[in-house]
């Protein structure tokens, strides 16, 4: 009866069978609340000697909660090892580009102190502004032309509209530039630049007044400064002159309104600080070259050749090249920060620059200052540090 029983069992299992035959035993699974987690096969390839961020335990096993806590250790050590790399990254970011900015400012200082005492020395040799200022801009656009065609700089993309735009900037630059030529070819180097120092008095008047823009508070008190120490240097000077005066008082107004047609028409152009100012440069040149000619004229400037070349010697040859040069390396490279610094900064740089240039000019052409007069230009660059502060 039994063996017949045995022998007719089907895979579908009767409730009789619960009773007559004896089920083999079978190890049953332990109940688990969460899945199980699979052990990696290499533990010892994590690292556990770094703390951490608990990445998940969703899906860590009740039954093994040692093993639970080594892996919570073990991923918490890992996430904090690979954010070491990151900050690391970031902070010698940040010390490259601090030292790329001091570089910049290095280089502009030095070189527009240089291109003033060059330029200073042809002046007094060949008092002829308006030839040495179209020389300035034609060695700039001569240079900027050659590194073109031969590929040491990218050429920019331009179109009509771009020199559309470019015009008013071009002609603002050329009074701006002539004019601060003019006056330092009257008056000493330190004088005209303690004048062009209230260019923020100008800058503030004329958003002010001609294009309704109102300014905090602090910006129109740190123009009392401003126009004070000019006031009280120009007052003071020993060597005054009118036209130089003016001369430094036109420049003012002129870069006053090249830096408001450069931000209104310049907006959305994709042309980098170097290319900028390259194109500035020939437009001016040509806006410049027929109102040089018929104001001094090639008779004057023959003359005037000869003159300084029996005076000097061909060391002047050396002095027009190098005030050339130099004039356009100094505004190459200012245009150059502005594509990395922020404008405060530049502006900061700039008061730097001017402090630079006027006492450089007062050692190198022992030029006589009165005290009142140096406090003057000490309130007024004073002031213009103040304005940089407040705008911002």
């Amino acid at each position: 009866m039994i063996c017949s029983v045995k022998q007719s069992v089907s895979p579908t299992i009767n409730g009789s069978d619960l009773f007559l035959r004896k089920k083999p035993y079978t190890a049953r699974p332990v109940l688990q609340l969460v899945p199980a987690l699979r052990k990696p096969e290499r533990l010892g390839l994590v690292s556990v000697s770094r703390p951490l961020h608990v990445n998940s335990v969703e899906k860590l096993s009740v039954g093994s909660v040692r093993y639970r806590e080594d892996r919570i250790k073990c991923e918490a050590y890992e996430a904090a090892d690979q954010s070491k790399p990151v900050e690391a990254a970031e902070t010698k970011s940040e010390a490259a580009q601090k030292l790329k900015i001091g570089i910049y400012f290095a280089t502009w200082w030095a070189l527009n102190v240089v291109f003033n005492i060059y330029n200073k020395k042809v002046l007094n040799a060949f008092p002829y502004p308006w030839l040495t200022s179209t020389l300035s801009l034609a060695c700039g656009s001569l240079m900027m032309l050659i590194s073109w065609v031969t590929r040491i700089a990218e050429a920019p993309k331009t179109d009509f509209e771009f020199w559309k735009t470019l015009f008013p900037v071009a002609v603002a630059h050329t009074i701006g530039h002539v004019a601060a030529t003019v006056s330092m070819s009257k008056v000493a180097v330190s004088f005209t630049h303690i004048i062009k120092s209230g260019e923020p008095a100008f800058s503030v008047l004329v958003s002010r007044f001609l294009l309704g823009e109102s300014f905090p508070v602090p910006v129109y008190l740190s123009l009392i400064p401003i126009i004070g120490g000019c006031a009280l240097s120009a007052a003071t000077e020993l060597n005054f002159n009118m036209t130089g005066f003016m001369g430094a008082m036109i420049s003012n107004l002129a870069f006053v309104f090249r830096n408001i047609f450069s931000k209104k028409g310049m907006k959305g152009k994709s042309v980098s600080g170097m290319n900028y100012y390259a194109c500035l440069s020939m437009m001016s040149l040509l806006i410049l070259t027929p109102f040089a000619i018929a104001i001094e004229g090639p008779q004057m400037w023959a003359a005037g050749w000869q003159t300084a070349i029996s005076q000097i010697g061909p060391h002047f040859i050396w002095w027009v090249a190098a005030q050339s040069v130099f004039y356009h390396l100094y505004n190459q490279v200012s245009y150059m920060s502005l594509d990395q610094i922020s404008p405060l900064t530049f502006s900061i740089g700039n008061t730097m620059k001017r402090i630079s240039v006027i006492v450089s000019s007062i050692i190198i052409f022992k030029t006589p200052v009165q005290p009142i007069n140096a406090l003057g230009a000490a309130i007024a660059i004073l002031g213009t540090f103040l304005y940089s502060q407040a705008k911002q």
